[in-house]
């Protein structure tokens, strides 16, 4: 308070003279303290006044929220000075210097006389009524002797100064005016203000707390209508706010006076700007708010943060970076346990959402699910809006799926959108929303299974939504538009041309209720040409093409280029050009398709899934048409789909996601074959190479080695080393049957990708390593075949042949006239037939059937190569060769070729196996990767691995294990330090430890490849299978050899043949560069023979103290095999292949 003081001094008072004449006044608290002019007070203090200059304050004390307050604060009152005195409750505005002295809380006159009559006791006074209460305080009165009076305050004497004078005149007829509503009075109260801040110029210490009152009072007047100028009272407002900076006492009320001119300006002028900025300084001015505060209680109140939160939540989405930053805002403003706290995390997720449909964002989507989820969980069953934010969740997870094509998204949708309809029973006002958001969901289950049942539930919910939707229904044009879209798919999957017809009328009803300009126009526009085309197709009138043609290109007019849904008017635009050029064969709509295609396909805003499958028609219709874009379009493929599966952590998570394209399982081949048929033999080399094994191509891609890196970068080696880690850690955890905690995990996952592209992208920088990590090319493939030939065989529906890499030069193309797709599925057929029959017959029976097939596959495929090798590239007998399979191919024994004839000298004609020594190999880059990390061999250890009794479901007894470990624990040398698990110690966990502890590992128990899910492809053990899973996950470098003795080890998946996924490659990729494997069931009791014969010739001419080597491995085999032809019958020789080095 600016004023002049003058300590009034007192004498030493002697016990003798002034006994009794002193009373020590304590001001303990006070209650029901109610400002009249509503004003929020900075604090509240007591003032006595004992004559007309002698004043005495307390502390400024800090209301609470229950409008009471404490003290404890003391005065000394002589009773011969001081007969009477008044006592004042006063609000103060400002806690920092007082500019005068408040406003009048309650005042009361009040006799020493009556003090001492209450002893040494608390009592309470009351004083007049303010608002309805009556404010009171508690104070004790004692008295006092001189020898007590040392440390008591004094009354101080008092001289104030004009503005503390015209401060406190305009509190007082500010006061009124509220209490009154008369005019005159706030115009007397601001002018006095007025008055007031003319003497605070720019600088002086008062001059924030005269403004606060100013404007202030001004904002009152607005409020009641009595002034309009909101737009110098929030200037004035802000001006306090820079002279009160963080950290200055009044810093919070100021921020206050700030938020409530800007509700005020917001709530009539209805500008989202002001309740944005308020949201703003309401998250600032909590936190500084202490809690139990009467400032706290009011800007947390109705009027207050509540006001604002409902405010922002009424406002329209925005998913602009400022929409959605408001949003966070207002989160922020709603901790656990606000009441709006749902509504807050739903339309941050509503926001976030939005800006992934500008955008394409997928990071943006799973943002919008987690907060949906938390919204959910936050409404139980019961809760009146559980409806709304079942829905919401269930069309963000829609939108995921359509990006993304993980089904999980669509079953969890489907099943959140049936419990919201169940919610919405006949008659509730929003039941066409569900209705129109679970039809949608079940057409998308239909294109993804093709259960008609689930489309013509699709219809029927759609056709209740419509009558729902009557003409001026707001909702009408959308639900039109989903009808349609179900009768169309329909009429594609039963060709019922009534439902076309209907589907172009409603299209039609739908179009003339979005008008130009409409958000969603352009989408009836490309669903209407999509249906026109299809009519055109089935009439051949050219009015439906060309209206086709002319809808896409409006709606793509009306989209900026980025907008993802610029995707569905490019596909719709290729389907008409290409229909049109099917009927009337001009070469400029076939182009037109193409580029179309091209648009499509290469759209960064939309998800993988659409743009992959728009690659494959591409290549369908490329290759249909033969047009010279088809290698182009299986390019496009295999780049998005690479980039697709990168974006799934876990190995399942990818195989589900290129399952889901059914009608591509052939394009690795088809890819190959038409660079073959170009005659570029490298290209086909390379697409086949980057098609076929893409699970093993991504995973191995955290498993490379980086010593050429160390040398060129050690900071970026180490880099990459530590991310690949962390990749490799996340693979697990978005495997969570936890939803939420899946989809938080696969954001992390997300976003460690992204680390992980950013710095390849700085690697490849580098001199010398601008190809790091990229799809290899010829020159870098062509290492696989450093110690021998790789011939690498295609099986497609255009072309089937075989490709020689040599060990330098160009490749090599071996047609084989008489073989095409037909021929070599009938043979794998044929081969499943006879080896199944042969395990029926007696071990001495020739196996003729099987003779002859065998003959087919050297006269038709292995003849026509081993003439390449010998006639143009020189390979000597004896050589070592390396198949690649693929497709059709890999059900085939291509190893075991055998003409079975006799020359005219009575020799036998020879085989493959007596003129080279074949392995197998998944992929080029699999042989190489396990030729680098020869470079890292350790000393030797080996672990024969054998279970005869498995644990339950898993198999029956094998009798033979046992003694088959004997036998081979007997041949082995001691230097490979050989040791046995078998029997209770051979559990899943045993074994796995003993795969990552050895360099040498024998197994000797069932196998199981399961066709379906070939990642639970299984050795059986004591307790529960070892998966091929569980082995893909462990990295074990310091691996060489392997020998799996137990049936299908080498047997891919059907489904995707050229993912090569089965047990015998997951070793390999593990770490284990040379493993044999087996293409079909093992007859346990003649294998042992094979075993045997194998480690004899691995250890033969070893020397004391050497060590076996895994590169003589498909050489042993091959001389096992033949060692064994009188013990083993035909089918379970051929049964074991060689894979690796």
């Amino acid at each position: 308070m600016l004023r002049a003081l003058r300590r009034v001094v007192h004498p030493t008072i002697t016990s003798s003279s002034w006994n009794g004449q002193f009373i020590r006044l304590e001001v303990i608290s006070g209650k029901n303290i109610k400002v009249p002019s509503e004003r929020i007070p900075a604090g509240i203090y007591i003032s006595l006044h004992a004559g007309s200059n002698r004043r005495w304050k307390s502390t400024i004390g800090i209301l609470s929220s229950d409008e009471s307050l404490a003290w404890g604060d003391t005065v000394t009152l002589s009773l011969h000075k001081s007969p009477k005195f008044s006592v004042e409750i006063r609000a103060a505005f400002e806690l920092d210097q007082m500019l005068g002295n408040g406003e009048v809380v309650g005042k009361l006159k009040i006799s020493c006389d009556a003090l001492r009559n209450h002893g040494n006791e608390p009592f309470d006074i009351s004083f007049p009524s303010v608002r309805g209460v009556h404010p009171s305080l508690t104070l004790k009165a004692t008295i006092l002797h001189d020898c007590e009076n040392q440390d008591s305050a004094l009354l101080d004497s008092i001289v104030e100064c004009q503005i503390v004078q015209d401060t406190d005149v305009g509190h007082e007829r500010f006061a009124t005016y509220v209490k009154s509503k008369r005019v005159t009075l706030l115009n007397d109260a601001v002018k006095h203000f007025q008055l007031v801040l003319d003497q605070c110029p720019v600088g002086h210490p008062h001059r924030a707390a005269a403004l606060t009152n100013l404007a202030w009072a001004r904002l009152e007047g607005y409020i009641q209508n009595d002034f309009q100028d909101i737009d110098s009272i929030t200037s004035l407002f802000r001006e306090v706010l820079a002279l009160r900076p963080q950290g200055h006492p009044d810093h919070p009320s100021s921020v206050y006076h700030l938020t409530e001119a800007l509700s005020w300006r917001y709530n009539r002028e209805r500008t989202a700007a002001y309740i944005h900025e308020c949201a703003e300084l309401c998250c600032k001015l909590l936190p500084l708010c202490p809690e139990g505060t009467y400032l706290h209680s009011i800007v947390a109140g109705e009027n207050g943060v509540d006001y604002v939160i409902r405010a922002c939540n009424n406002l329209p989405t925005d998913g602009s970076d400022e929409g959605i930053h408001l949003r966070r805002v207002v989160l922020e403003l709603c901790p656990l346990g606000n009441a709006h706290r749902p509504t807050a995390l739903d339309e941050l997720a509503q926001a976030v959402e939005a800006r992934f449909h500008q955008r394409g964002t997928i990071d943006d989507l799973a943002e919008s699910i987690q907060h949906g989820r938390e919204a959910l969980s936050l409404c139980p069953e019961g809760h009146s809006e559980r409806d709304t934010y079942l829905n919401n969740l269930a069309l963000s997870l829609v939108y995921r799926f359509n990006h993304q094509g993980n089904s999980d998204d669509l079953n969890e949708a489907i099943s959140l959108y049936e419990e919201a309809l169940r919610l919405r029973p006949v008659g509730h006002k929003y039941r066409d929303f569900s209705l129109n958001n679970l039809g949608p969901a079940l057409h998308s289950r239909f294109n993804q299974r093709g259960d008609v049942n689930d489309i013509i539930r699709s219809i029927s919910l759609r056709r209740e939504a419509l009558t729902l939707c009557p003409p001026g229904n707001p909702n009408r044009d959308t639900t039109l538009n989903n009808l349609a879209l179900a009768l169309q798919a329909r009429y594609k999957k039963l060709d019922a041309s009534e439902d076309l017809d209907e589907a172009i009328n409603l299209y039609r009803d739908s179009l003339q209720l979005r008008p130009h300009g409409h958000p969603y126009r352009h989408t009836t526009l490309h669903n209407l040409s999509s249906a026109l085309c299809s009519h055109f197709t089935e009439t051949r009138e050219n009015e439906d093409i060309e209206e086709a043609i002319r809808l896409c290109q409006e709606s793509l007019e009306a989209l900026p280029s980025l907008h993802p849904s610029r995707y569905f008017s490019y596909g719709w635009l290729q389907e008409a050009y290409l229909s049109r050029y099917q009927v009337q064969h001009n070469l400029a709509d076939l182009w037109l398709a193409v580029e179309n295609f091209r648009l499509a396909s290469r759209h960064p805003t939309q998800g993988f899934p659409q743009r992959i499958q728009e690659a494959i028609n591409w290549t369908f219709a490329a290759e249909r048409h033969s047009h010279a874009s088809a290698l182009e379009a299986y390019k496009t493929f295999f780049e998005l789909l690479d980039r697709h599966l990168s974006t799934r952590s876990s190995i399942v998570a990818r195989r589900e996601a290129i399952s889901a394209f059914r009608d591509a399982t052939t394009l690795p081949v088809d890819a190959a074959s038409c660079a073959m048929r170009l005659e570029n033999m490298r290209d086909a080399i390379e697409l086949v190479e980057q098609g076929r094994g893409q699970q093993w191509s991504l995973a191995s891609r955290l498993r490379s080695p980086l010593e050429d890196l160390k040398s060129a970068s050690p900071e970026l080696a180490h880099k990459l080393s530590e991310i690949n880690k962390r990749l490799s850690d996340a693979h697990g955890s978005t495997g969570s049957a936890d939803r939420a905690a899946a989809d938080r995990a696969a954001v992390q996952y997300r976003r460690l990708q992204a680390q992980w592209e950013d710095l390849v992208a700085e690697i490849r920088n580098l001199k010398g390593f601008s190809r790091f990590l990229l799809p290899p090319s010829y020159n870098d493939l062509q290492a696989a075949a450093r110690h021998g030939p790789v011939i690498i065989l295609v099986a497609s529906q255009y072309l089937c042949s075989a490709i020689i890499v040599p060990t330098s030069g160009e490749p090599r193309h071996v047609r084989f006239p008489s073989i095409t797709l037909t021929h070599l599925e009938k043979l794998k057929g044929d081969f499943a037939r006879e080896i199944r029959l042969a395990s029926f017959m007696r071990p001495e029976e020739t196996r003729k059937e099987l003779q002859v097939l065998l003959r087919t596959v050297w006269d038709e495929i292995m003849l026509p190569i081993v003439i390449v090798l010998q006639r143009d590239l020189r390979v000597t007998s004896g050589s070592r060769i390396w198949l690649c399979p693929t497709a059709t191919f890999t059900s085939i024994p291509l190893h075991a070729a055998h003409p079975f004839r006799t020359k005219d000298d009575g020799r036998h004609e020879l085989c493959l196996e007596d003129v080279y020594i074949c392995s197998y190999t998944p992929t080029l880059s699999a042989l190489i990767r396990s030729r680098q990390m020869m470079k890292k061999r350790v000393t030797p250890s080996f672990v024969a691995i054998g279970q005869s009794s498995p644990g339950a479901g898993q198999g029956e007894a094998l009798l033979t294990v046992d003694s088959e470990l004997e036998l081979v624990r007997k041949l082995v040398p001691a230097t490979a330090n050989p040791t046995t698990l078998s029997g209770d110690d051979a559990t899943r966990a045993g074994a796995l430890d003993a795969l990552q502890r050895n360099t040498w590992v024998h197994l000797a128990c069932h196998g199981k490849q399961d066709r379906e899910q070939p990642y639970h492809s299984r050795f059986a053990m004591k307790d529960q299978p070892l998966t091929l899973l569980d082995i893909m996950e462990k990295d074990i470098p310091h691996a060489e050899f392997a020998f799996l003795s137990a049936c299908h080890t080498a047997v891919g998946d059907e489904e995707t043949p050229d993912e090569v996924i089965h047990l015998a490659a997951g070793l390999q990729f593990s770490g284990f560069k040379s493993v044999i494997g087996t293409l079909w069931r093992v007859d346990d009791s003649v294998a042992k023979h094979v075993v045997e014969a194998f480690y004899k010739r691995m250890v033969k001419g070893l020397k004391d103290g050497g060590m076996m080597d895994c590169t003589k491995a498909a050489w042993a085999l091959n001389r096992a095999t033949c060692a064994v032809k009188t013990k083993v019958p035909l089918e379970q020789r051929m049964v074991f292949i060689h894979i690796g080095v």
